[in-house]
């Protein structure tokens, strides 16, 4: 019996098994930071300060921390630019962008189904009080 092309081992890979290699990607875009960043980057490019007053809430130091892994995800671009003082900015790569719409997917859900949430959470919390 012939062994599945490696490709399509990976595509049978169940993202719930420690063995998948997406799910160290899907943490990274899942985790507290990372989907508000990619979406206040949107299509524009900003400098750290600007990306801080977007992510409302968020630490200079987990900002960095959560560039640093998009970074090196390949998701956001990071510019140096020789100036004094110096000026970084931060913008989506292409592959980035090809996040845009589930992103946006995620917040527009979020925001038509918060109250919901909220009154689930509300009534869960009675019950376990």
């Amino acid at each position: 019996m012939a062994r599945p092309a490696p490709s399509e081992a990976r595509a049978q890979e169940s993202p719930h098994s420690v063995s998948c290699r997406a799910r160290d990607i899907l943490g990274r875009i899942g985790d507290k930071w990372s989907l508000y960043v990619i979406f206040v980057l949107g299509e524009q490019t900003l400098r750290f300060t600007e990306l801080k007053r977007g992510v409302e809430g968020i630490s200079q130091r987990m900002l960095t921390v959560t560039l640093r892994g998009l970074e090196r995800d390949g998701i956001v671009s990071r510019t140096v630019y020789p100036v004094v003082p110096p000026r970084v900015e931060y913008s989506l790569t292409p592959m980035g962008r090809t996040l845009l719409d589930t992103v946006g997917t995620l917040v527009r859900w979020a925001d038509d189904h918060v109250e919901r949430i909220q009154h689930a959470r509300t009534a869960y919390d009675a019950r376990e009080a």
